[in-house]
């Protein structure tokens, strides 16, 4: 469960730091990596919202600050 844990993490570090970049500056760097391939591109974002999904439910099991609530 804990690589489980460190992969989602990271994924959802790359999708947040992806959003800024296009927020920031129009730079979609998922897209600049992975080019034309669009289903990897497409792959890349499902894993990121999964990932986003496996925090959101492991979340207060996984931090020690939100277990003590």
């Amino acid at each position: 469960m804990k690589l489980l844990h460190i992969v989602a993490f990271l994924l959802v570090v790359i999708g947040a730091i992806n959003w800024g970049l296009v927020g920031l500056a129009n730079y979609n760097l998922v897209e600049m990596l992975f080019g034309s391939v669009s289903g990897l591109v497409q792959l890349v974002y499902v894993l990121v919202g999964a990932s986003g999904v496996v925090l959101l439910v492991t979340h207060k099991g996984d931090c020690k600050i939100c277990s003590k609530m």
